[in-house]
């Protein structure tokens, strides 16, 4: 018996109130592919390219009476983010705004290594120094 789970693949799968909207941005966002079936709207999946490691994917799950993350107080609390390492926090910021992200009020960084945005339907992620 080993000391851990042997992961074949790893997904976060993340709530929300429209499951292709919400992949859509995603796949813009990180030029990934989105992998949808008419039959099952309310569950969308965002794969990397066909030429990358398909080890990490992002799932979408479409929920009724979603709630956004209020953070950093709240009635909802955060639960999960995504920490984005890029070579320039400053050029993906700007791709992470046209995609749809904004721009979150709380900034802890003092030294700008990580900027927080929030995606359309409010789950955080950081764009970090990398």
């Amino acid at each position: 018996m080993t000391g851990y789970i042997d992961v074949k693949s790893f997904v976060v799968t993340l709530d929300c109130p429209d499951a292709l909207a919400l992949a859509k941005f995603y796949a813009e966002l990180l030029g990934w592919q989105i992998d949808y079936d008419e039959q099952e709207p309310e569950w969308v999946d965002v794969l990397p390219p066909d030429d990358a490691p398909q080890i990490f994917s992002i799932s979408c799950q479409q929920i009724d009476h979603y709630r956004a993350p209020e953070w950093p107080n709240g009635d909802v609390p955060q639960q999960m983010h995504f920490d984005l390492y890029v070579d320039s926090v400053e050029a993906a910021s700007a791709t992470a705004l046209a995609r749809g992200a904004r721009k979150h009020e709380v900034q802890p960084s003092e030294e700008g290594t990580f900027v927080v945005f929030a995606d359309p339907v409010g789950h955080l992620f950081c764009l970090c120094q990398g």
